[in-house]
């Protein structure tokens, strides 16, 4: 595979302007984690508003998770090739005209196809991101740089809820499109001004075949398992439905959409594997895998990120319709966690320096398993608001920790020219790691629902039909029919029973996160001991020109 030498940032970047553009590349983050919760805390009023349908509100949440997941990857590569900045920039304004689309939508059709451009806006900004902060920050500063982006993505989780019930409550739904516009706008400037342009320099042609191959793996990987639990993991439950097409067959598409993930992925690797073997570019640098640093520490973003935002899944629905919060309420509530975060981003600034960036990383999963299991402790039907806070705060500083930290581990050896390239692969992995988690803890929340719900519904001794159509309605509706169980007092006691089962299930789907965080933190222990001296020893970062640079 060939190579290029990156070139050095165009012109002087002083202290002062390398920390500004850091401010604005963490203003580029937010605006596309916003987006993707904002629209949750949205959909009742777009429902309203739009009168679209079941399937239409599952595609205007999911074809963006599903286009963002696919071509994280390729433009992570385009970006070393093409110039960093120039991607963000592309990205910035492709993802700020599909929000105005997606303002002005007067149909659900369009809604959804406004949030596919949206997802290419933000597959090209999430990567890019973290190529410019690997390709400007050394040394020590890399750890605050990444503290920063980090705290960034864990604390606008909670933002986001807030800010989309704000919005949709005081002023309109389009208004949680129509915020990005403005935010775009001074991101676009802040580039232009404080973010110098840096690029791979080569002649050698972009890997077509790879590039197809990867976005056919993720997009079928990402598809099956976010609807494997409504469209069913082998046989047809509810069936796909495009426009006025439907899935004609009994097999469920999700066992042939993985089967295709894996065929694809197959070819991907073997395709990509012969090109390096003639030393021409490849899509994704077989050779990073061949570091210990980035190798492990995919994997274990992987196992981490399949537990470590499960909790925002199910804590909202249960906010809502159990203890009967509003959606403005309960982004309040969430907003500790945002709290949690932003104070980890200084912890990780005042000691990542002085402590192993692998250490963080741990003392950051413990934090978030002590976060999320004491949730889980504590939900209850009748639970104050008060409990979960401190748990909340927790979570959110664990997230804050291990997030950045972590991220700084997986790059921390990778060389500045194929930056993007392995970007691209570890925001891959976390894409599926999260993806893998709310098909896994939706389907333990919703599936735990129904059967406590049930079991409850035939001690009472209803009928097995009727007691089959109550459990139908709060699980389809994720408990938002509970209010209306609740207002009906031939109905009051079944509301009860519902609220008692959902808040079940949500703290089993706790408990299931705080799982899968611990083997998250057992994968960590595959990425050395985390003292000191041995990341000092690898700390030095290539310069652009070859050399390196404590």
């Amino acid at each position: 595979m060939s190579h290029g030498t990156a070139a050095t940032p165009e012109g002087a970047t002083t202290d002062r302007r390398k920390w500004l553009g850091l401010v604005v590349i963490s203003i580029a983050v937010a605006l596309i984690i916003v987006d993707s919760t904002i629209v949750n805390v949205a959909i009742p009023s777009i429902v309203d508003d739009l009168g679209i349908s079941s399937t239409q509100v599952q595609w205007v949440q999911e074809s963006y998770t599903l286009v963002f997941a696919a071509l994280l990857i390729v433009f992570g590569t385009l970006a070393d090739r093409f110039g960093r900045r120039r991607m963000l920039l592309i990205g910035v304004i492709v993802f700020g005209g599909a929000s105005v689309f997606a303002a002005l939508a007067p149909t659900g059709d369009l809604l959804i196809l406004s949030r596919v451009i949206q997802g290419v806006g933000g597959a090209m900004i999430l990567p890019t991101t973290l190529s410019i902060i690997n390709a400007t920050f050394r040394g020590r500063d890399r750890a605050i740089a990444f503290a920063v982006w980090g705290s960034t993505i864990g604390g606008m989780v909670a933002v986001g809820p807030l800010l989309g019930g704000w919005l949709t409550t005081d002023f309109s739904w389009r208004w949680a499109f129509g915020i990005n516009v403005p935010l775009g706008i001074l991101i676009v400037i802040g580039l232009l001004l404080f973010v110098g342009e840096s690029r791979e320099e080569t002649t050698d042609r972009i890997d077509v075949v790879g590039a197809i191959l990867s976005i056919v793996t993720s997009a079928t990987l990402v598809f099956g398992l976010i609807e494997g639990r409504s469209l069913g993991w082998w046989l047809t439950n509810d069936p796909l439905t495009i426009g006025g097409w439907a899935w004609p067959f009994a097999l469920s598409p999700v066992p042939i959409s993985l089967i295709i993930t894996v065929l694809a992925g197959v070819a991907f690797v073997l395709w990509g594997r012969h090109r390096m073997r003639k030393g021409r570019s490849t899509i994704i640098a077989f050779s990073l895998f061949s570091l210990p640093s980035f190798r492990n520490g995919n994997i274990a973003a992987l196992i981490v990120s399949l537990g470590e935002f499960g909790i925002i899944l199910s804590l909202p629905i249960w906010l809502q319709n159990v203890l009967g919060y509003s959606a403005l309420q309960t982004g309040v509530i969430l907003l500790a966690l945002a709290i949690g975060s932003f104070v980890a981003s200084g912890f990780a600034g005042a000691f990542g320096n002085r402590v192993a960036p692998v250490l963080i990383v741990r003392i950051g999963i413990l934090a978030e398993i002590i976060g999320v299991a004491g949730i889980g402790l504590v939900v209850g039907p009748s639970t104050e608001w008060f409990a979960i806070v401190p748990f909340l705060f927790v979570y959110g500083f664990g997230v804050g920790l291990a997030t950045a930290q972590l991220t700084g581990v997986v790059l921390k050896d990778v060389p500045v020219e194929q930056s993007g390239q392995g970007s691209g692969t570890q925001s891959t992995a976390r894409q599926i790691g999260s993806a893998l988690g709310i098909a896994v803890l939706g389907t333990i929340l919703f599936v735990s629902t129904a059967s406590v719900l049930d079991a409850r519904l035939d001690d009472s001794g209803l009928p097995a039909e009727q007691r089959d159509a109550l459990v139908s309605s709060v699980v389809d509706s994720s408990g938002a029919a509970i209010a209306g169980l609740a207002a009906d007092p031939s109905t009051a006691a079944v509301a009860d029973d519902a609220k008692l089962a959902l808040s079940d299930g949500t703290r089993y789907a706790a408990f299931a996160a705080a799982g899968f965080l611990a083997v998250g933190f057992l994968a960590t222990l595959s990425l050395g001991s985390g003292r000191r001296e041995e990341t000092d020893s690898r700390s030095e970062t290539r310069a652009t020109d070859g050399t390196t640079t404590p």
